[in-house]
């Protein structure tokens, strides 16, 4: 005779719990003691225990007396981990509603999962995601430690933001920063200026596959090698401490106009160097933001970045695959021009 199939009540009472507080573990509620909470998961995953996920949203719907479907979970996973120093909020996340607006089209609810906060390991958030019945995941890696790289993807239909995470390699929704330092240099050649410069961190560069230095290579190609302004790479991940080198470089090769970050740069040229942007030098982000309204730059389109990564996952679940892919796919996404009165009009 077929195995009878594991129940809620089944992983209640391994536990030594009702099967209400059970539920409510599984569902990751606040309302239950940390140690109880592993005591279920312990238990159900040694009873190889799945969440029905149709059932598990029939039953939310009855619980909560709502006529809208629940619908089934994609989990982001995000990277906090202790003692990291990230270089700058704005440019950290793909926002959550960019996610959820596009994952809802498709019939799923998103949660967030921070790796490295409050204890939370890879191992242990994949056992609440197999616990909860969550197939799939989108990863947001942003940290050096990279503990997203160590989490298990078998099971899962994956896919990450960009490409701070080399291994594994998942199916990728990322900027293309090639073709946006291609799209920079274009409008502000337009604008007459010549020598233009740009001066971006190591750490960023390495985490979009070079593609600015790649671009800035390319730019240099269709230039007058004496309108060639090399390449300002700081070593730091942040550039909070690097005026002494940017002044230097600055004063050598003399740019026009400078790409790069919205922090501390502008105020180095306006206050520092007592320059007016943009009568005497033309500035451009590099990652535009809402913070920045004041500059023109590029807008890495992090909605599209969303809809992208949402599609990849559910192209997988409906196509029934899972786990680390043989060939990833890789969507670029061109960021856009914006236009701002940091620079002067064409």
């Amino acid at each position: 005779m077929p195995q009878s199939r594991v129940t809620l009540r089944d992983v209640a009472q391994r536990a030594g719990v009702t099967p209400m507080t059970a539920s409510r573990a599984l569902r990751n509620q606040p309302n239950v003691a940390p140690a109880t909470r592993d005591l279920v998961f312990a238990a159900a995953e040694e009873l190889d225990y799945h969440m029905d996920p149709h059932l598990s949203r029939l039953m939310s719907r009855v619980r909560s007396k709502k006529q809208r479907p629940i619908q089934a979970v994609i989990a982001v996973l995000r990277e906090d981990p202790p003692g990291e120093n990230f270089p700058g909020q704005p440019y950290r996340f793909v926002p959550l509603d960019f996610i959820r607006e596009r994952a809802r089209s498709h019939g799923f609810e998103v949660e967030e999962f921070w790796l490295g906060r409050d204890g939370l390991t890879p191992e242990k958030t994949r056992r609440i995601l197999r616990a909860r019945g969550i197939e799939a995941v989108i990863v947001s890696p942003q940290s050096e430690q990279l503990p997203c790289s160590q989490f298990d993807y078998s099971g899962f239909a994956a896919a990450t933001f960009g490409f701070a995470m080399s291994k594994p390699s998942l199916h990728t929704a990322a900027t293309n920063l090639h073709l946006g330092i291609q799209i920079a240099t274009e409008e502000l050649m337009a604008r007459g200026y010549r020598r233009i410069g740009l001066a971006v961190t190591e750490w960023l560069d390495s985490r979009v596959q070079n593609g600015y230095r790649s671009g800035l290579y390319l730019h240099h190609q269709r230039i007058r090698e004496q309108d060639r302004v090399p390449l300002l790479m700081f070593p730091e991940k942040s550039v909070a401490h690097g005026f002494g080198r940017f002044r230097a470089w600055f004063e050598t090769h003399r740019p026009d106009v400078i790409l790069s970050f919205d922090r501390h740069v502008p105020g180095w040229l306006e206050q520092r160097l007592g320059l007016r942007i943009p009568e005497d030098m033309g500035f451009v982000v590099h990652d535009l933001t809402d913070e920045s309204p004041r500059f023109a730059g590029l807008d890495h389109r992090r909605d599209e970045l969303a809809r992208a990564a949402v599609d990849l996952v559910t192209t997988q679940l409906q196509q029934f695959e899972s786990g680390v892919p043989e060939t990833p796919r890789q969507i670029l996404i061109p960021p856009r021009w914006v236009v701002g009165p940091s620079v002067r009009p064409v």
